[in-house]
């Protein structure tokens, strides 16, 4: 008898819509990621690219929706069909960080619309968090409204930052502010290594002061879509080491799948759990 299951978690952010499926194998005790696809948003409706998404994930390893033991959503969750449940992103990104790193004590996700640093215990649960608003200008729509207006794709940045020499940070606390001064620096003939560089810098000296009011503990692992940053990454491991706490920081190559992961482990979780809820059942029905 076949037990491989499958279930997918879908994550629709501000500007990326992510999705994953996982494979398990002897009863939940196994699982790994089989595919991934990520789709920017653009001005599209955000319904119909994770419905494409979801699609193709599929259609490309010869699955069904009824393949699926349980699609799981997370983030906009409204915005997936056919999804058994909806898990907060909060409780995903903890989930899918732990997921990437075994050993994270502290999951840092760095989103496109605010930076949440999240205490995580063995299992991967939310045990406690501190997160800035949604104003502040350490955010990763911050970067992409800032490299647009420099000429960059969002994807140089992060290289473009590694570059610099002598990098300046914006004084604006909000995005507003520090839009202003980004655009006094250009006038001024700053490099644009040094511009982004800078920029990056202040993001992350809010994400230390995060994970210092958090009380975080060792390893912290980098999720979500500016975990993809290499400048973003280097700014942390540079500002971690120079501040008292001086964090391990860690990183993987698919963090910004991170929420979708999540919202697919815990999918599996409860599909194991209504099964053995099931099974109970039956033994209890019977004569």
């Amino acid at each position: 008898m076949n037990s491989t299951i499958y279930t997918m978690g879908i994550d629709v952010g501000g500007s990326y819509i992510k999705g994953v499926i996982l494979e398990y194998d002897h009863a939940g005790q196994q699982h790994r990621i089989i595919d991934k696809k990520t789709e920017k948003i653009r001005k599209r409706n955000p319904a119909d690219v994770a419905t494409e998404l979801c699609d193709d994930l599929l259609q490309k390893n010869d699955l069904d929706y009824d393949d699926i033991a349980y699609l799981a959503s997370t983030g906009e969750g409204e915005m997936v069909q056919r999804k058994r449940g909806h898990f907060y992103s909060m409780t995903t990104h903890a989930k899918g960080g732990k997921f990437f790193c075994p050993p994270a004590k502290t999951v840092m996700d760095m989103g496109a619309l605010y930076t949440r640093a999240i205490k995580v215990n063995d299992q991967g649960r939310v045990m406690d968090y501190k997160m800035t608003g949604q104003c502040a200008s350490g955010s990763g729509q911050f970067i992409e409204n800032i490299s647009r207006y420099l000429g960059l794709a969002i994807e140089e940045v992060g290289d473009i930052s590694l570059q610099a020499d002598d990098p300046e940070t914006p004084s604006g606390i909000c995005a507003v502010l520090a839009e202003t001064d980004v655009i006094n620096m250009v006038s001024k003939g700053l490099s644009t290594p040094n511009i982004v560089k800078g920029i990056h810098l202040s993001i992350v000296n809010r994400m230390i002061k995060l994970l210092g009011s958090l009380k975080a503990e060792s390893p912290v692992m980098l999720v979500g879509g500016m975990g993809m940053n290499k400048g973003i990454v280097q700014a942390v491991k540079e500002l971690a080491a120079e501040s008292k706490y001086d964090f391990e920081i860690v990183t993987h190559p698919d963090a910004i799948y991170s929420g979708a992961v999540g919202a697919a482990l815990w999918g599996g979780y409860r599909h194991y759990k209504l099964q053995e809820k099931e099974n109970s059942n039956l033994v209890l029905s019977k004569p």
